[in-house]
Parts: C-alpha cells; sequence; structure tokens
C-alpha cells in the first residue's frame, strides 16, 4: 500500500472508534465523571479534613492527579477492548485483515481510538475537578507527556484482552481483578511513604504506581518515584505490549482460530 492509501485506512478505524464511543457518550462519557465526583466528595471533602495534609499538600489536592489519571487508564483500557472483541464477535475485523491494510495499523487505529477516550474522559473530570480543588500545574511537559503515555499502555493492554477474550465475559475480567486493585494499591489515596519498609518494596512491582507518582509530579512537584525510573518503566511496557499485539494480530490469534 502508498503511504496515502495506509493513512486513509488508519483515519477510517479511528474515526469508527471515536464515532463508536461519541454516539453513545451517556455510556461512555458521563458515567466516568459522576463516579470521579463521588471520590472527590467521599475521599476530598467528607474524609480528607480528618486526614489533613498529605505531603505538604492538602487531602484533596493530593488525590486529584491519581483519580483523573484513573479515569484515563479504565477508559483507554475498557474502549479498545470492547471495541475489538466485538469486531471479532461480528466478524468484521476479518474483512479488514483480507484487506492490503497491514497489521499495524489497524493496531494502532484500534489504539488511537481508545487513546482518544480515555483522555477526553481525562480532560473532561479535569474540568470538575476545578469544582473541589484549585489545581496547579508544575511541569506541563511531565503532565501531557505521562497522560499521553499511560493512556497508550493501557489501550494496548486492553487490545491483548480484546484479542485474547473468548466471550463477552472476559473482557471484564482483567479490568474488575487485576486492573482495578492495582489501580487502587498504586497511591492515588496515599503516599507509599506512609507504608512500612516491606510493603513499599511491594509497591514498587506495581507499574501504575510509577505512571500516578510522575502524573502528581506534573501537577504538585512531589513524587515518591524518579521521574527517569518512572518513563522507562511506562516506555518499555508500551513497546513490549506494542510488539506482542503485533506479532499475535499477524499470527491470527484469536481471530482466525
Amino acid at each position: 500500500m502508498k503511504w496515502s492509501q495506509i493513512w486513509v485506512a488508519y483515519l477510517t478505524i479511528v474515526r469508527k472508534e471515536i464515532t463508536r464511543f461519541t454516539r453513545i457518550w451517556q455510556q461512555t462519557l458521563i458515567p466516568p465523571v459522576i463516579t470521579t465526583s463521588l471520590y472527590f466528595v467521599i475521599f476530598g471533602n467528607l474524609i480528607g479534613p480528618r486526614i489533613g495534609d498529605m505531603e505538604g499538600y492538602r487531602y484533596m489536592d493530593f488525590i486529584v492527579p491519581g483519580l483523573i489519571l484513573m479515569s484515563v487508564i479504565t477508559n483507554s483500557y475498557a474502549n479498545v477492548s470492547s471495541s475489538f472483541f466485538s469486531s471479532k464477535f461480528q466478524r468484521s475485523i476479518e474483512e479488514i485483515q483480507v484487506s492490503p491494510t497491514p497489521s499495524s495499523v489497524i493496531l494502532l487505529g484500534y489504539v488511537t481510538g481508545g487513546m482518544a477516550r480515555g483522555i477526553l474522559v481525562g480532560v473532561v473530570v479535569t474540568i470538575v475537578s476545578l469544582f473541589f480543588s484549585k489545581l496547579s500545574v508544575h511541569n506541563v511537559f511531565v503532565m501531557l507527556s505521562i497522560i499521553f503515555l499511560t493512556a497508550l499502555l493501557f489501550a494496548l493492554g486492553g487490545f491483548m484482552n480484546g484479542l485474547f477474550a473468548r466471550k463477552f465475559d472476559d473482557v471484564s475480567i482483567i479490568p474488575t481483578f487485576v486492573l482495578t486493585p492495582l489501580t487502587y494499591l498504586g497511591g492515588i489515596f496515599y503516599s507509599i511513604r506512609l507504608l512500612p519498609e516491606f510493603w513499599q518494596g511491594v509497591s514498587h512491582a506495581n507499574p501504575i504506581l510509577y505512571m500516578i507518582n510522575a502524573f502528581r509530579y506534573g501537577f504538585l512537584g512531589i513524587s515518591d518515584i524518579s521521574l527517569s525510573t518512572s518513563y522507562t518503566i511506562i516506555i518499555a511496557f508500551s513497546v513490549v505490549l506494542f510488539l506482542i499485539n503485533l506479532r499475535l494480530l499477524n499470527k491470527g490469534y484469536g481471530i482466525r482460530s
């Protein structure tokens, strides 16, 4: 295929994905905003004053970056896993595969759609958070790059989930039993410095910890993890997931079987 044709194929998949989640915005955009708003009210306004300051900041201000990134993580992942599995179930993905469209373009198209939803939800949640917290930005580049890389990583993770899923129930297993616990234990509501030394070491095995701390640094200028380590972990996981997904897609895993 020529580059112009590849570009058209990529944009077509992206447009389809964005149209898909914006058409049902009541189900894809509103629920995460309501859920996050409840976190702001319960943990920030009701529980926060009893906890006091965290790392020198109001508890509400401390948890806002983590809650924003949590919405990006869950929506980037959910969009790709459900969309790609639906394409498998309806066998529409086979029509794309028999075309000259490279597998890398198919993968990037779905991933970009998932990133678009995750980042859009993150922007809406950020706007809502302004009603509860006076957000300040310490480093714009870190904030934007981390939200982009995190959306990319979990969109790739959602694609893998969609590839391995055999039935609709399989799409929700990983988010429920893996993603949600890792997110809550990733330092959204606390600093890992409060944990005993052993549990601090255990927490370092959680990749979401690095993303949340780097994103919090973008807003507040504080982090339990060095930025270089956070970027290395996120980029390394993204590269590995991209290569694995591309190989599985080229082999037709979960599609032709």
